[in-house]
């Protein structure tokens, strides 16, 4: 008696938690380019040699309807959620779009809390933002852009130019990287590893996270590490050819055979010297937080 009391009870909870399968084909040129919106739930990508996109998934409970729109050329999908209920709806479950695209095919991301996850396609552009979501890419576009306000990031690229920036998200950054390369955030700490290339320009900036490279730098390359409250730690392979220039207000600098120069009276912390014929340029700015350049 108690289990038949229950029953509805228990069907009324399921159905609260309904979701809708998703299975659609739609044609798309092999560089082709693809859009999509998502606000909660998640956004995955996965390539493929088909010229096609197929989209598969589930589409959260209250959610109003999937948009699918245009052509071969520009495919645009979107969750449409009821308006007046904020991001998404309160009442309204997350969704899951899972895709599988052409390899070459270009991709423009947009999430609000749905987390980002692209691997294997190699397009000319990728582009992805995102609000809370984590983002994580393991793929080899020419031109990479990430941009988050709370959610990490960790990527794998094979590119040549990379556009980073998050205010309080972390960014991890690997990979075969020989161009020019961005990183930006306000309090999360920024890790950029750079295996078996040389970069042309790379440039980071954080407020109190800290930041860590460890690269090659390419002939006549530039190197810029700024930071207010966090600590900068730089290492290059022992073959290095720079100019290097690094000053503090508060923090300690480090590098191997510099002379670091202190003023007589005041704070600061200063250094000018020079690796091998000095064809590259490295700078290293930090008010509070230490920064240190290794040869290794």
């Amino acid at each position: 008696m108690r289990t038949l009391l229950a029953l509805p009870f228990l069907l009324l909870a399921l159905s609260a938690h309904a979701t809708t399968p998703i299975n659609q084909s739609h044609p798309l040129d092999a560089r082709g380019k693809v859009e999509v919106e998502n606000i909660k739930g998640r956004i995955q990508v996965r390539a493929w040699d088909k010229p096609e996109v197929q989209l598969r998934g589930t589409l959260g409970d209250g959610v109003e309807k999937l948009e699918v729109e245009g052509d071969g050329s520009d495919l645009q999908i979107k969750v449409r959620y009821p308006k007046g209920g904020g991001w998404g709806g309160k009442s309204s479950g997350p969704t899951d779009l899972q895709l599988m695209v052409p390899i070459r095919a270009q991709l423009d991301l947009h999430a609000v809390s749905a987390d980002v996850d692209v691997s294997g396609v190699a397009p000319d552009e990728l582009s992805i933002e995102s609000v809370s979501g984590s983002v994580i890419v393991a793929a080899a576009p020419r031109e990479l852009s990430i941009n988050t306000v709370s959610g990490d990031v960790t990527a794998t690229a094979n590119s040549s130019e990379v556009d980073i920036q998050t205010v309080s998200g972390g960014v991890t950054l690997r990979g075969r990287l020989n161009g020019e390369v961005e990183v930006e955030t306000v309090s999360g700490d920024i890790h950029v590893a750079v295996k078996d290339e040389r970069l042309r320009d790379l440039s980071t900036n954080s407020v109190s996270g800290s930041t860590r490279v460890s690269t090659g730098l390419a002939r006549n390359g530039k190197v810029s590490l700024s930071s207010v409250s966090g600590g900068v730690l730089l290492t290059l392979p022992r073959d290095l050819s720079a100019h290097v220039t690094a000053e503090t207000f508060s923090g300690d600098l480090k590098a191997p055979n510099a002379k670091i120069d202190r003023p007589e009276h005041g704070p600061g912390r200063s250094m000018d010297t020079r690796y091998g014929s000095g064809e590259g340029e490295i700078k290293l700015e930090t008010f509070s937080g230490d920064a240190e350049l290794r040869l290794e």
